[in-house]
């Protein structure tokens, strides 16, 4: 009984003794080790523009649609989402702006969308520094704004945020993916 337990023990310290490090310290095995990397399936990546005086930044991590239905799949309808993949999509303002009816004072913020079929509801929260929307709370709220879903004539593959200075002072944030785009104005001040 002893050697067998010897033996069990044995196997389990081999089983879990380290393999190969990389140079970031991550262990693999030697078989798992590649000199290729792979892209990410969901790039960060980032818009941005110059309005006036006002830098408007968003960062946010750009899925693809490989095929997959997006709107009523993938993402659900009538349900929080991070407009993204991974960490919560951020936005910030160097300058007060108005959305809307609402006044944004300058700062960065979680921004989510709830999409539907027939209308899509953008949220600015608090709290941009998170996973998915795992910690999203609408308490912490700042904005709420119903707008309509634009139906695009060609799909886009990759979801992309864009930020457009119409006349100086004011832009239009847009995002689009699949066959869908939302576009909300943006006004300094």
């Amino acid at each position: 009984m002893k050697n067998i337990t010897f033996i069990l023990l044995s196997a389990l310290i081999l089983a879990c003794s380290p393999k190969d490090k990389d140079q970031t310290g991550h262990q693999h095995d030697p078989a798992e080790v590649t000199t290729e990397s792979k892209k990410p399936k969901s790039p960060k990546t980032s818009a941005m523009a110059m309005v006036g005086d006002n830098h408007i930044h968003i960062d946010y991590s750009a899925p693809s649609v490989r095929g997959r239905q997006i709107f009523g799949g993938l993402v659900a309808y009538d349900e929080i989402w991070v407009t993204g993949a991974h960490k919560a999509t951020s936005i910030s303002f160097d300058k007060a702006v108005t959305i809307g009816d609402k006044q944004v004072p300058a700062g960065k913020y979680g921004f989510f969308t709830i999409p539907g079929e027939k209308k899509w509801v953008i949220i600015l929260n608090k709290q941009w520094d998170m996973h998915l929307a795992d910690d999203y709370q609408q308490s912490e709220d700042i904005l709420r704004m119903e707008v309509a879903p634009e139906t695009l004539e060609k799909p886009v593959e990759m979801l992309t945020y864009t930020v457009n200075t119409t006349d100086g002072k004011n832009a239009v944030v847009s995002i689009a993916w699949d066959t869908v785009r939302i576009s909300f104005e943006v006004r300094n001040g």
